[in-house]
């Protein structure tokens, strides 16, 4: 019988849960609608629903959740657009629950993993992945290996600072990467959302061209902290954003190249992500075989 793994990208509001094998074959996948209210225990019995769907015999679980997780990657520290998240311990739910070993990462975290071993950055063994998006998240890939620091929570490529006098972030922080990239940092630039700039952008709309040149001028300005700290070999940018990227990744790779130096950056690619919406769920199963020691 084939060694299977599921992974599991829990959303604010959907689910997607998928079977995997070591070559990362989706055998079988389910999506469904995240409960509302979204308490933990409501989503535990959707999530029992969705592994019970997708039956098969799996070695483990993973579970991409939106915030940080504790070191032990069972603990969901605090979970963004769910409800009454602290410190919820879903990994030892589910385990007690299914009898598999259960694993627990940040969304973003996930959609690394999942570039990292599926997408764009599966030819490299350091990458940064950036999902921008209603935040601006970030995964760490050194070695092939997700590093998130001692605490578990590192990898918040996001919240570095871009303008110190910038508007303020939830981070605590002010003039945060998140502040002028995220959803909300298109519209007050521009007034318009994300996708309708982009749309105008692709019928030729000049202020339209020019106001993704300058996002992608903020985008390469932020790349610029990122690379000269870990010098990459990839760095791939995700999130619903990157739907535009043609008309924002030029202007940020010009950026990178007048602000980096050549010793930093030689062979350097900075590239749009591969896996779409089913980044989250690839990477949460590559989290468990990687947990297991595959």
């Amino acid at each position: 019988m084939t060694a299977e793994v599921i992974g599991i990208d829990l959303g604010g509001t959907g689910i997607k849960l998928g079977r995997f094998d070591e070559a990362g074959n989706c055998l079988q996948s389910h999506s469904l609608p995240t409960p509302h209210p979204s308490f933990p225990k409501a989503v535990l019995e959707a999530l029992l629903t969705g592994i019970q769907t997708l039956g098969g015999q799996p070695r483990a679980v993973g579970v991409g959740i939106p915030g940080p997780v504790g070191t032990t990657k069972k603990i969901a520290r605090v979970a963004i657009n769910l409800d009454n998240w602290s410190d919820v311990p879903l990994g030892h739910w589910l385990e007690e629950q299914t009898g598999y070993p259960a694993f627990l990462a940040n969304d973003a975290n996930c959609a690394g993993l999942g570039e990292a071993w599926l997408g764009a950055a599966r030819s490299f063994q350091d990458s940064l992945t950036l999902t921008l998006g209603t935040g601006v998240g970030g995964a760490i890939i050194l070695g092939g290996q997700l590093f998130t620091g001692h605490q578990g929570a590192a990898g918040e490529l996001g919240l570095i600072t871009l303008d110190p006098d910038g508007p303020p972030c939830n981070s605590g922080n002010n003039g945060s990467m998140e502040q002028f990239l995220s959803i909300r940092g298109v519209k007050r630039a521009t007034g318009l959302e994300p996708g309708e700039l982009g749309q105008r952008a692709q019928r030729g709309d000049q202020q339209a061209i020019a106001a993704w040149q300058e996002y992608g001028r903020y985008l390469g300005i932020g790349l610029t902290t990122l690379i000269y700290v870990f010098t990459p070999e990839a760095i791939v940018i995700g999130g619903g954003i990157s739907a535009s990227a043609e008309f924002f990744l030029p202007a940020a790779r010009q950026e990178v190249e007048k602000r980096v130096l050549s010793v930093f950056r030689e062979g350097l690619q900075i590239l749009p992500a591969q896996l779409g919406n089913q980044a989250g769920m690839v990477g949460a199963a590559r989290l468990a075989w990687q947990e297991l020691g595959n």
